[in-house]
């Protein structure tokens, strides 16, 4: 029995109404979403991801966090090591041989001098390789940290860290982190929404609210099938109807939730069914790319076999931030080069370059970049030294990334590595410090954005994060 109108709504009893309706929002609607102190002063369920009030003022609204997946090499992106082309396939100088790399015995290793020269771009002259000629375009909205630096160089632990801030499992990511303290701008869509042009590794820890209420949970969007699983009415079931037997089940659980004070549970389920019956009508706009211009199309590469797969992406990415998403993440897979980097770097970038030159050219169109922050980066660079043929090994301790938009100051660079790209020498910028800089442009104060948990109060930074560069990034 599927139609809900051959009985009575007021004969359903929980366990009938569960068995017939209860697949028809799935895990998205059943989703046990706690949250601290998730009740208003008349002891009503408040909502987590209502619109908070910023910590001081902000310079972005919103971020859309571009992730390399595997490792960009720094030395063949945005840090040029000219000096290093006189040692090309030599032994490191005697001098570099004392650098302590937990994966590597640099007395044996081969200087791999970079593979692609680098021009300078814009009137700001900001030094960019040949592998990205679009983004080049937008050297002058660019503020690249050739600084950035952790320890971690196995892949799992470094996207932990780069995601979380810790190299512990368990922690919410940095997209949990931003909604917990801005909330979300949207009553229709999730707050925090991710993709992928292939897989993400460490799957949904990645973008997890970790000891947050999982309200704040990353929503993952595939680009495969059905984007969002579970989300369709049930067959034969209206509106109307489908309105009735919420409203049913709200009351239900309202009455259980008497009987099982600070049970916050029951409170977020309420809040979740009333999301995913908004978003029935709301995703399905979202995700449908046949409202965009043909000339939006071609300018993200969305019909390109090459950019096909990551254009739709950076493409519904300006749609999701447009429709009030606050943290999208837009996940590149294959940066991962051990053999033949020049060759693996050159099929990532043309993946890549030409939808992100798109973004940033689209959102500046529609007056959004002043108020989003894009964030591009890896979970590490890549070594100075070749590995097997041609290749390079993982290397956290000194590697590039780049912001644009959300109110930075475009053609500067910020930090630098030493002479061969191993260690990051100058104003060195620790992930920590990244994730500070990244909540102070959003109007949080990384010290105060707590959590209590384990004893004591969390954060994303946890002890670190001392170089918030927000003030002298900005405009």
């Amino acid at each position: 029995m599927n139609n809900p109108s051959s009985f009575g709504i007021s004969d359903l009893s929980r366990r009938r109404f569960l068995r017939h309706f209860g697949l028809g929002f799935g895990s998205l609607a059943l989703t046990d979403l706690l949250f601290r102190d998730g009740f208003t002063s008349k002891g009503q369920a408040a909502n987590p991801l209502a619109p908070q009030v910023a910590q001081f003022a902000p310079r972005a609204k919103r971020v859309i966090f571009l992730f390399m997946q595997g490792g960009p090499s720094h030395l063949e992106t945005f840090d040029p090591k000219p000096q290093m082309a006189r040692y090309d396939g030599q032994l490191l100088p005697k001098t570099l041989q004392a650098y302590d790399l937990a994966q590597v015995n640099t007395a044996d290793s081969q200087v791999m001098a970079p593979r692609f020269p680098f021009q300078k771009h814009g009137q700001s002259g900001l030094e960019i390789s040949s592998l990205f000629p679009n983004i080049a375009k937008h050297a002058d909205k660019l503020a690249v940290i050739r600084s950035c630096h952790h320890d971690l160089f196995i892949h799992g632990s470094a996207l932990t860290i780069m995601n979380t801030g810790t190299r512990l499992l368990g922690h919410p990511s940095v997209g949990s982190w931003v909604t917990y303290g801005l909330g979300g701008e949207s009553d229709r869509l999730p707050s925090y929404m991710v993709m992928t042009d292939n897989f993400i590794r460490n799957g949904a820890a990645t973008y997890s609210a970790g000891f947050l209420p999982a309200a704040h949970q990353g929503t993952f969007i595939s680009t495969h099938g059905v984007p969002i699983q579970n989300l369709k009415r049930p067959t034969g079931m209206g509106e109307r109807e489908q309105r009735i037997l919420i409203d049913k089940l709200n009351h239900w659980n309202d009455h259980h939730r008497n009987v099982r004070p600070g049970d916050s549970r029951l409170d977020a389920r309420i809040a979740n069914y009333e999301l995913a019956f908004r978003m029935q009508s709301a995703a399905p706009e979202l995700i449908d790319l046949s409202q965009e211009t043909q000339q939006t199309r071609d300018l993200y590469g969305a019909d390109d076999k090459s950019t096909q797969k990551f254009g739709k992406l950076c493409l519904l990415g300006r749609r999701m931030v447009e429709r009030g998403v606050r943290f999208v993440q837009l996940v590149s897979a294959g940066w991962d080069s051990h053999s033949e980097c020049k060759k693996e770097h050159l099929k990532q970038a043309k993946k890549t370059d030409r939808p992100i030159a798109g973004l940033l050219t689209d959102l500046a169109q529609r007056g959004l970049l002043d108020e989003t922050l894009l964030v591009w980066a890896g979970e590490f660079g890549r070594t100075p030294i070749q590995q097997g043929n041609d290749g390079r090994d993982h290397h956290p301790y000194g590697f590039s990334i780049w912001m644009a938009g959300g109110g930075i100051r475009g053609g500067q660079v910020i930090g630098a590595t030493d002479d061969f790209g191993f260690h990051a020498v100058e104003d060195k910028v620790h992930v920590n410090d990244l994730h500070a800089t990244m909540l102070s442009l959003l109007g949080l104060d990384h010290e105060q954005l707590t959590y209590f948990f384990n004893g004591r109060d969390q954060r994303l930074t946890d002890v670190g994060g001392h170089n918030d560069l927000s003030g002298r990034l900005t405009i």
